[in-house]
C-alpha cells in the first residue's frame, strides 16, 4: 500500500515539562481502504471530523475523579486534588478542537511479549530489559526496582505466563525496530499511529472522555484500584474496548505514538497516549498525554501499530 505523508505543525502546551513545544504529526494523505485493514486484521477508522483536546469542564472532572480514586473523606478528597492542581497534572493537555482525519487502519491489540519475542529471536535485537542504575536515572515514574524485576527477560524468554500481556520495557526505538521487521515479514508497511490518530481511535466521533463514556468506572479498566497491580492480558477488560472495537485504549500501559515533541531546550521528545495499570483514573481519559525520551523504557509503556 503506497502512501504520501504530509507533515503538519500544530502548536501545543504537551508533555510533562510545562514548556511550550512544537507538535509535529504525520498523515496520509491518500486513504486507506476497510479490506486493507481487514485483510492484515487491522481496525478500519473511518475518515472525518473528531473532538480532540479537554475543556475546562473535563479538566476539573480530571481532578475531581483522581482525588476520589485514592482518598475517603471529603476533607482527604479536596486536599488530594488540590495538590493535583498545583502539579498542573492535566493542564498541558490541547485545548478542545475539531481535528479531520483521513482514513487509517490501527491494530485491534497491544503488542504481546509473544509478538515481541519473535522479532528479538529471529533479529537478534536486544531483548526487554533496563538495569537499575539506568532506571532510577530517567528520573520519572520512577517505581522500586523491585516492581520492575518481574517483568526482565531471561535469554530471551518473557516472564513465565505473561506471553499475552503487552510487551514492556521497550524504548520507542525499540518500537521503531519491530514495526520495520513486522513489514518485512508481512509484505505491508507498518508504523506507530499518530497521537491524532490514537485518540481518535479511543474515544470515537461523540467527544466522549474514556472509551466508554464519559462517566469514570472503577471496574472499566486495569487501573491502580482495579486489576492485578501490574500488567494483564490484552483484551480482558471488555469495557476498555474504543467505539470502534479496538481493546485496552484506557489502562494496562501508555503506548507510545509516532508524534515527536519538541523540547524549548531543542532536545525531541516522543508522544504517549493512554494510561498505565497504577495510574489515577483521570489519567485514563483519550485528552491525556505525556513526552518521554526516545529511549526510556518503562513497566507503564507499551505500543500498537498502525497499517500505511
Amino acid at each position: 500500500m503506497q502512501n504520501r505523508l504530509a507533515l503538519l505543525l500544530l502548536f501545543a502546551m504537551v508533555g510533562c515539562s510545562g514548556q511550550e513545544s512544537a507538535e509535529h504529526v504525520s498523515e496520509a494523505e491518500i486513504p486507506v481502504t476497510r479490506s486493507a485493514c481487514e485483510q492484515q486484521g487491522f481496525v478500519f477508522i473511518e475518515a472525518g471530523d473528531f473532538l480532540r483536546g479537554s475543556d475546562r469542564t473535563q479538566k476539573d472532572y480530571a481532578y475531581r475523579i483522581s482525588a476520589e480514586g485514592f482518598a475517603d473523606s471529603p476533607e482527604e478528597i479536596a486536599e488530594a486534588e488540590a495538590g493535583y492542581r498545583r502539579r498542573n497534572w492535566f493542564e498541558r493537555e490541547p485545548d478542545e478542537q475539531m481535528v479531520n482525519l483521513p482514513a487509517f487502519c490501527l491494530a485491534q491489540n497491544l503488542i504481546t511479549n509473544e509478538d515481541y519475542q519473535a522479532f528479538v529471536q529471529s533479529t537478534d535485537h536486544k531483548q526487554p530489559g533496563i538495569s537499575a542504575a539506568t532506571y532510577q536515572a530517567q528520573g520519572f515514574l520512577v517505581h522500586d526496582y523491585s516492581k520492575v524485576e518481574p517483568y526482565l527477560w531471561q535469554d530471551d524468554q518473557y516472564p513465565a505466563g505473561q506471553g499475552q500481556h503487552p510487551v514492556v520495557l521497550v524504548s520507542y526505538e525499540d518500537a521503531l525496530a519491530y514495526a520495520e521487521w513486522r513489514s518485512q515479514q508481512d509484505g505491508v508497511t507498518y508504523r506507530l499511529p499518530t497521537a491524532l490518530e490514537w485518540e481518535k481511535a479511543a474515544r470515537g466521533t461523540d467527544g466522549r472522555y474514556f472509551p466508554w463514556g464519559s462517566e469514570w468506572r472503577d471496574d472499566a479498566t486495569n487501573w491502580a484500584r482495579n486489576g492485578p497491580t501490574g500488567t494483564s492480558a490484552i483484551a480482558t477488560y471488555p469495557d476498555s474496548r474504543s467505539p470502534y472495537g479496538i481493546e485496552d485504549m484506557a489502562g494496562n500501559v501508555f503506548e507510545y505514538t509516532s508524534t515527536l515533541v519538541e523540547k524549548s531546550n531543542g532536545e525531541t521528545e516522543v508522544l504517549l497516549k493512554g494510561c498505565g495499570w497504577d495510574d489515577y483514573p483521570g489519567f485514563c481519559r483519550a485528552a491525556y498525554q505525556h513526552d518521554r525520551p526516545h529511549d526510556s523504557k518503562h513497566i507503564l509503556f507499551g505500543f500498537r501499530l498502525t497499517l500505511e
